[in-house]
């Protein structure tokens, strides 16, 4: 499955998009971790959980948890918050 990459972890994968293999948003994560080490830390914390300034859309909805099955998924799209003043 496609990966859409935000550009502030793009300096750890050097493209906007990555193709990952999983059944789980987990495994996914995972595999992409093993691709590029230490990305998945940016998005997922110590309890497994999206952190929260990080947000993952499977095929355009909205997951909350690493354990959502990805079964017949085509994009998996990762959007991190900016903020400033």
């Amino acid at each position: 499955m496609k990966v859409l990459i935000p550009s502030a972890l793009r300096s750890y994968t050097e493209s906007a998009h990555s193709d990952v293999c999983g059944t789980t948003l987990a495994e996914a994560l995972a595999d992409l971790d093993r691709q590029y080490p230490g990305i998945r830390f940016r998005m997922i914390d110590e309890q497994d959980e999206v952190r929260r300034h990080i947000r993952i859309f499977i095929d355009g909805e909205q997951v909350y948890t690493s354990s959502r099955p990805l079964t017949g998924v085509e994009e998996l799209v990762i959007v991190q918050a900016v903020s400033g003043g």
